[in-house]
């Protein structure tokens, strides 16, 4: 009968349909059962039966009848299995050579019309199982008659002709009885070996094996045009050709040693080209194709070449590949899988390259260790050659083509990042002086800023902002080494950076970023002359103060970068701080400078900082000075600080009590605390703890925070300092594990009471909260 369906495909829907008639016999046999017993049962009611393909009508069964059915006929299509191969191996020699051949005749023939019979009666899985064994008596004979009768026959040669025959007798086996599911496949899998093991007896060699695998896999690809499942084994024969030619290209000594293997990989990638023209769905078979190809070509001039310019080879080969996405002509799945192994090997090619050039940014971290250690610049000493940054760039290209090509974001966004990276690191490879790599970077460094002040694609402009960061940090560090190029490369970075802040169309994070980098730069070039200048490093912060002072000056024409350039000039102000070591000059000076911005009304809150820069320079000028009492200084302040803040009340009830009461306490309370801590004697102590105490209570009774909690911290650590000699007298007393003990007991009892403290807490903050 001729059908339009193939063969294979036909079968299979035969035998769904059959499966489909049998669970329909099994649930119409259940149901006249229950119908019978239905009848049988007068005025009775039979059991409830569920509607389904199978109701079950006694205990639940673990296993369904067609698996326990295969589970039998496995393991008994096992055990003849190891029957047979017991008697082949250890039983054969005990017969004659007439009794081994009958034996051998007589139950492989059995075996192998065995199923004929059992396919007539409808057992078709036993046949299965039986066919199985006979395949495998097939084999032992082809063993028995090569141990017996040609002994003295090569032996790889001889296996090459037994898995053709077997392959042969099985594939006109199941032919013949088509109902089978084991013969064909198990023919298909004998033919994978006849070629391989021909080739290994004529010529032994990984060359001539590939070719063998590279022609088996051929045929399997003929063949899997008409059976489907022949794909697979296709693709394990020339995958296996293909890795034989890639070691044999990598591991070549000359370009004339790697021209056999590139001819078995070009090979390969006709296969593969050819399987993906023929077959839609075989997209994967070009790009492992296109790949081989590459591999191939690129071998043949890799040995003479260097690691980085091999690469490059590989990648210009590459590129072509790359054209496929606009190639119409092409079927689509040529189309994809070119595409694809182009697109992967200029990604391979990209990481090895940056990679590549990540060592020589991280080397610039060598200056730290000694500043300024040159007087004239040099040559970069970290610089392999041109091919990286060639690479890099070459890749930039094709990532931007395809970026036009797909109409897509994200390779232009990768485009950026490799044509920085190949640009920045262009002029260090190549070692030319550091005068030009300085000069290139940071024309590259801002390139790249501008890019992202006005690119309008948001990821363009994330990419280009960090590449612009990246790099300003680099040549920044390495400027350090010189100090013409430090004021060089920071003032030109710190123009440009104040040049982005300014530009109005740009987004505000990149104008921000870029303000806190002028600001950043602005603080370094002063440090800079002030290390230039030979003064000692408290002098340094008196330049450096100048950067928030002109934060201040300038305020609201900052315009929407205000808040972060007065964040980072009040960062400088704290280095400031920190060069001068707290001298009360450059405190007076900071406090001068929040109180001038603290004249704005947003900015009102910079004159509590004002107040505390004030205070804290007084007390380091009367500390410089030896005085030992400063309640003669501050008494005076808090005297009449405390009767303003008193007729503020009176005029205004609303008004908080630290905002009235507040400076004129801390005021006295606060240095007197510093030097009760450093006093040996008592009478300090304990008027001080005197006064803390009444005003606690004041506060107390006029129900006002700022006397409240001030007194209370003051008189507390007094209490402190006053029991701290004998704490420490008591701890040094007991055993070491006892303090951990008490620990441990403390958490303990905290955590039992955790929830009536937690609520004990909240009100007492709400009653604090309830203060003014």
């Amino acid at each position: 009968m001729n059908t339009p369906m193939p063969p294979a495909e036909e079968l299979a829907l035969i035998d769904r349909e059959l499966a489909q008639l049998d669970a329909r016999r099994l649930y119409l046999l259940s149901r006249r059962d229950w119908l019978l017993r239905l009848l049988h049962q007068p005025g009775g009611t039979p059991a409830p039966v569920r509607w389904g393909p199978a109701a079950p009508t006694g205990s639940a069964k673990e296993a369904s009848a067609p698996s326990a059915q295969n589970v039998l006929l496995t393991l008994g299509a096992v055990l003849l299995a190891v029957a047979a191969l017991a008697f082949t191996l250890v039983s054969w020699g005990s017969m004659g050579i007439a009794g081994r051949s009958a034996v051998l005749a007589a139950v492989t023939a059995a075996a192998l019309g065995a199923p004929v019979l059992l396919l007539r009666r409808g057992l078709r899985s036993t046949a299965e199982s039986v066919a199985a064994v006979g395949l495998l008596l097939t084999v032992l004979d082809a063993y028995a008659l090569y141990a017996v009768g040609m002994p003295d026959l090569d032996g790889t040669g001889y296996a090459a002709g037994a898995a053709a025959v077997l392959a042969a007798m099985w594939a006109g086996y199941g032919s013949g009885l088509r109902k089978l599911r084991i013969p064909l496949p198990a023919a298909v899998l004998a033919a994978q070996f006849p070629l391989p093991l021909a080739a290994l007896a004529v010529q032994p060699g990984p060359l001539q094996l590939g070719w063998a695998l590279l022609a088996t896999a051929v045929l399997d690809a003929a063949l899997a045009l008409r059976v489907r499942w022949a794909a697979a084994v296709a693709a394990v024969a020339s995958s296996g050709a293909l890795l034989i030619g890639v070691a044999q290209s990598w591991s070549a000594g000359s370009a004339a040693a790697a021209v056999a293997p590139a001819a078995l990989l070009l090979a390969g990638a006709a296969l593969g080209v050819a399987a993906a023209w023929r077959e839609p769905r075989a997209s994967a078979a070009a790009l492992v194709g296109a790949l081989a190809a590459v591999a191939g070509l690129g071998g043949v001039v890799r040995p003479g070449l260097d690691p980085a310019w091999a690469a490059l080879v590989h990648l210009l080969l590459a590129l072509p590949l790359l054209a496929a996405v606009r190639g119409s002509a092409l079927p689509a799945a040529v189309r994809r899988g070119l595409a694809r192994a182009g697109a992967a090997v200029v990604a391979l090619v990209a990481v090895a390259a940056a990679s590549a050039v990540v060592p020589t940014l991280v080397a610039r971290l060598r200056v730290l260790g000694e500043v300024w250690a040159a007087t004239t610049l040099g040559r970069d000493p970290y610089g392999p050659g041109a091919a990286v940054p060639l690479a890099l760039l070459i890749s930039a290209g094709a990532a931007w083509w395809l970026s036009r090509a797909l109409s897509r974001p994200e390779p232009a966004v990768v485009a950026v990042v490799l044509g920085w990276a190949g640009l920045f690191s262009a002029a260090a490879l190549s070692g030319l002086p550091m005068a030009a790599v300085f000069a290139a970077q940071l024309a590259v460094t801002g390139a790249a800023g501008v890019l992202a002040l006005r690119s309008p694609a948001r990821g363009i402009r994330i990419a280009a902002g960090v590449c612009a960061l990246v790099g300003a940090a680099n040549v920044s560090l390495g400027a350090l080494d010189g100090r013409t190029a430090t004021f060089a490369v920071w003032g030109l970075l710190g123009a440009g950076c104040a040049a982005g802040a300014a530009y109005g169309p740009a987004p505000r994070p990149v104008r921000s970023a870029a303000a806190v980098g002028a600001v950043g730069y602005a603080t370094g070039v002063l440090v800079a002359v002030g290390a230039v200048s030979d003064l000692a490093v408290v002098w340094w912060a008196l330049p450096v103060l100048a950067v928030p002072a002109l934060a201040a000056a300038l305020g609201p024409r900052l315009g929407g970068v205000r808040l972060p350039v007065e964040i980072a000039a009040a960062v400088a102000g704290l280095l400031a701080l920190g060069l001068s070591a707290g001298r009360a000059g450059t405190l007076a000076l900071a406090g001068v400078v929040c109180a001038g911005a603290a004249v704005r009304p947003d900015r009102r809150v910079l004159g509590w900082a004002a107040g505390a820069l004030f205070a804290a320079a007084t007390w380091v000028r009367l500390a410089e000075a030896g005085v030992t009492a400063p309640e003669a200084y501050t008494l005076p302040v808090t005297v009449p600080a405390l009767v303003v803040g008193l007729l503020r009340r009176r005029r205004d009830a609303q008004a908080s009590s630290w905002t009235a009461y507040g400076p004129g306490l801390a005021a006295t309370l606060l240095p007197s605390l510093l030097a009760a801590w450093g006093d040996p004697g008592w009478l300090r102590p304990l008027l001080l703890g005197a006064a803390a105490l009444a005003v606690t209570l004041a506060g107390a009774q006029r129900r006002l925070q700022a006397p409240l909690l001030l007194g209370g911290a003051v008189l507390a650590a007094v209490a402190l300092h006053e029991l701290a000699p004998y704490v420490v007298q008591v701890a040094g007393a007991l055993p070491r594990w006892v303090p951990p003990a008490l620990a441990g007991l403390l958490l303990l009892a905290v955590g039992a009471t955790y929830e009536r403290r937690l609520r004990d807490a909240r009100r007492l903050r709400a009653a604090i909260g309830r203060l003014r």
